[in-house]
């Protein structure tokens, strides 16, 4: 695939794409697919991508994949109908509610893995802008750039994270931490 140079996504394919989040969930009501007529280049290239739905200014739903492994457009597709009707922390979303319902979607970097010697490294090499991917153990758990919103203080973001991994909230101290950035829109 041919790699762009700027990163930076133009406003009329933000807008396509968030169209085609938005339609796949209403043809899926209607059991039916949805497709754009005309794909841009740069939605068929290999992209990590998380499509949040938020109602009321409350999550209602986000799933994703870090990894660049399918195309940004199949990435898309995917990941709002399982955030939409998959992610077990919330209900289905019901039809009456899709009006309501204001997407958001997270176009991400590959990941990286940072190298620290201490604690007091790790906290120092975090800038509060990047997602944060946690392993330790075989559990893996990941928070978008977006959580520093919630979450700003570095020590408070990692426990929080370590505890969504299913481990103590020190883990952190001692575990393979990825970052990446994210281009993040919505309607």
């Amino acid at each position: 695939m041919k790699k762009r140079t700027n990163n930076k996504m133009n406003k009329q394919n933000q807008k396509l794409l968030l169209q085609l989040a938005r339609k796949t969930i209403e043809n899926n009501f209607k059991r039916k697919d949805y497709n754009l007529k005309n794909i841009p280049a740069e939605f068929q290239e290999k992209r990590g991508v998380f499509v949040t739905l938020h109602e009321g200014g409350q999550l209602k739903g986000c799933i994703g994949n870090i990894e660049p492994l399918k195309s940004l457009y199949e990435g898309v597709k995917e990941n709002v109908l399982n955030a939409a009707f998959h992610d077990p922390r919330f209900s289905k979303l019901r039809e009456d509610e899709l009006k309501k319902v204001h997407l958001e979607i997270s176009v991400l970097t590959p990941p990286r893995k940072l190298e620290y010697n201490s604690p007091e490294e790790l906290l120092s090499k975090l800038t509060g802008k990047e997602g944060v991917i946690l392993e330790k153990n075989h559990r893996r758990a990941t928070f978008l750039p977006q959580v520093w919103e919630d979450l700003p203080d570095k020590k408070k973001f990692l426990e929080h994270l370590s505890l969504k991994a299913g481990l103590n909230p020190e883990a952190w101290k001692e575990a393979n931490i990825y970052v990446y950035y994210a281009e993040v829109f919505g309607e």
